[in-house]
């Protein structure tokens, strides 16, 4: 039995072709995980307000990256915010009702044996230390529908403008 010994081209192309698999391999999908908590949001009542303003883009911005957090309304009661800056662009919003659907879900997520489990939100205290944290001030009327950009004014997208 003889033994042949690959060429050193064929050697090359070997180890190019093992190097592509393992570079394929460690690929990450960033915006999975705010794609699949922005379809429990939404199952739960949340609302997606796109973040295509200057102003909104900026509040967005403000926000903690794909984590659960609260903003008090001039109302008084706590809306809960999810932004969302790699998959929809955009600031889930619900109120106490939605948090408790969102609560429920992902209880009953937990329970199903064979669902992996999905990112926990923050407890309350540590969204009020968020809260207490961001400085930001908060302004409600920049997501009115009256504020939604027209022709006339500049709208922001990620990543440029349009």
């Amino acid at each position: 039995m003889a033994l042949t010994i690959p060429s050193p081209s064929a050697m090359a192309r070997h180890a190019c072709t093992a190097l592509l698999g393992l570079a394929l391999a460690g690929c990450v999908r960033p915006a999975a995980p705010y794609l699949e908590k922005g379809s429990l949001l939404s199952h739960a009542g949340f609302v997606a307000h796109p973040a295509n303003t200057t102003a909104r883009f900026a509040l967005m911005n403000s926000l903690p990256p794909g984590s659960l957090t609260y903003r008090m309304a001039p109302s008084g009661q706590r809306i809960y915010l999810y932004a969302d800056p790699l998959a929809c662009g955009c600031v889930y919003m619900g109120d106490e009702t939605a948090y408790g659907t969102l609560q429920a879900h992902m209880q009953a997520i937990m329970q199903r044996k064979h669902a992996h489990r999905p990112p926990q939100d923050p407890p309350l205290p540590a969204m009020t230390a968020e809260n207490y944290r961001d400085t930001t001030s908060w302004d409600w009327t920049v997501w009115s529908p009256a504020a939604d950009p027209d022709n006339n004014q500049p709208r922001h997208m990620i990543g440029g403008y349009w």
